[in-house]
């Protein structure tokens, strides 16, 4: 593990940024930067698209480690280069960002109100990957949707089994149990949610260290006994839907929590855009999100 890089993350201020749209939420991340699915004829070429997309993002002077601790990538971005570099090369090097990789392989189909993270049977050689590659952290998505205590209890086991296969590998997992924001009892969800992590976390050894991403709670500062916990790292919160103003401000109700915004980072980012009218929507963007984080 970096030390640097581990340092930077649990003390310095700033954000995460979430760069990791996968094969299914590719379509939608294009269309929304002007990008229509008439645009490219094969997954290849979406791809190739969603790269240059990101590239700009990342090489655009408003993504500035001033404001901006860590990026989320996807799989494909990770085994990419950007200017002859490999993007996590890239991003630490160039940009004194660091760089974390998705790994998850997306949801399983709902049951007991929640859904698990379908199977990861590659997970030990796309973490060695991720090693060669110089990530320094992962990341994983669960969904709850409904109070169920039993399908709670399952999502947080399964983020924890994963999250110590990753510890292993060297690396800083970020274990992600989104609550669906348009849950009827969100509110009951994350009170079940707090108290299962909080038995996880206290049932890790010292050198068990953990990020976690939640939902920006609707109990302003629920999750403040995770924050302080010893065994973490970091807690950042995810947009969840919400747009960029309504996310910013659920989150600077929140002492300690960070932002790990997706869509609110990149909402207003166009492909039609000039290099100057680009880069000052997301200079504001940028420096609205590291205000709600500060």
């Amino acid at each position: 593990m970096n030390q640097n890089h581990f340092e930077r993350i649990k003390n310095d201020k700033g954000f995460i940024a979430a760069l990791d749209q996968s094969g299914g939420s590719t379509p939608k991340a294009l269309a929304e930067y002007g990008v229509q699915e008439s645009a490219y004829k094969n997954e290849e070429e979406m791809f190739d698209l969603v790269h240059e997309m990101r590239t700009r993002i990342i090489t655009s002077p408003a993504f500035d480690s001033k404001y901006i601790l860590g990026a989320i990538l996807f799989e494909q971005t990770m085994d990419r280069k950007i200017e002859d570099m490999y993007t996590a090369d890239y991003l630490a090097d160039k940009k004194g960002i660091v760089p974390f990789l998705k790994v998850d392989k997306g949801l399983a189909e709902e049951a007991n109100g929640v859904q698990l993270m379908k199977p990861m049977p590659e997970l030990d050689s796309l973490l060695k990957r991720a090693n060669e590659r110089h990530i320094f952290g992962t990341k994983m998505r669960s969904v709850i949707k409904e109070p169920n205590e039993e399908g709670i209890k399952a999502v947080v086991d399964q983020q924890f089994e994963v999250g110590k296969q990753i510890i292993a590998a060297g690396l800083v997992p970020i274990i992600e149990p989104e609550v669906d924001i348009h849950s009827p009892e969100k509110e009951k969800c994350e009170a079940l949610l707090k108290a299962e992590i909080h038995r996880h976390l206290d049932n890790l050894s010292e050198d068990e260290n953990v990020m976690l991403k939640v939902t920006i709670p609707t109990e302003a500062n629920l999750y403040k006994e995770l924050i302080d916990h010893p065994r973490v790292v970091r807690v950042v919160a995810l947009s969840g839907g919400y747009s960029a103003d309504v996310a910013n401000e659920k989150l600077k109700e929140n002492n300690g929590l960070i932002a790990s915004f997706s869509r609110a980072l990149s909402q207003d980012l166009n492909a039609n855009q000039t290099d100057e009218e680009f880069n000052t929507v997301l200079e504001k963007a940028v420096k609205s999100i590291y205000e709600a984080s500060i």
